[in-house]
């Protein structure tokens, strides 16, 4: 369920209302129609292509062998081209351009929706403040995750002919 509590409009708790057969919190005052519809958030990823290898990174957050793609949120008024090319260069300070878009992938352990690229990228790498490290691994190293952006991964390994075990 969502972390909201409360109508966005008038400020009652929300309840749970069950709607065409699914569960959604929605504002309990008989005056308001409000219902947190929770829809997925749409989130940017890049298999991001350096120099003949792919680039992994590990967030702060993360333990220290979890790395994934270069991903981040849409800014409002932002297409999720603009998106990318604005984290990598602000994650890895590299000049990328979109080679293809890949897929759109669901993620709803997180509620959100992967808007996943392929994209070269020029420059020298220099870590964003979100970054713990970055990985370099050739394309033939890469071992998709069951997953979220892994299935990307999986996708465009296939793609290229290169097994994705």
């Amino acid at each position: 369920m969502a972390k909201i509590k409360y109508c966005l409009h008038c400020g009652e708790e929300l309840s749970v209302k069950n709607i065409n057969g699914k569960t959604y919190l929605a504002c309990s005052s008989n005056n308001r129609e409000y219902v947190h519809w929770d829809n997925p958030i749409p989130v940017v990823a890049a298999i991001v292509e350096h120099q003949g290898n792919i680039i992994l990174a590990r967030n702060k957050k993360w333990s220290p062998r979890m790395f994934g793609l270069i991903t981040g949120f849409l800014e409002k008024g932002e297409s999720p081209e603009k998106a990318i090319i604005r984290e990598v260069k602000e994650e890895l300070n590299l000049d990328a351009r979109l080679e293809i878009m890949i897929g759109v992938y669901p993620y709803p352990e997180q509620n959100q929706l992967f808007i996943v690229y392929h994209m070269t990228a020029d420059g020298e790498i220099r870590i964003g403040e979100e970054l713990a490290e970055v990985i370099s691994s050739p394309p033939e190293k890469l071992r998709p995750w069951p997953l979220g952006t892994g299935l990307a991964v999986k996708e465009w390994l296939e793609k290229r002919g290169l097994k994705a075990s």
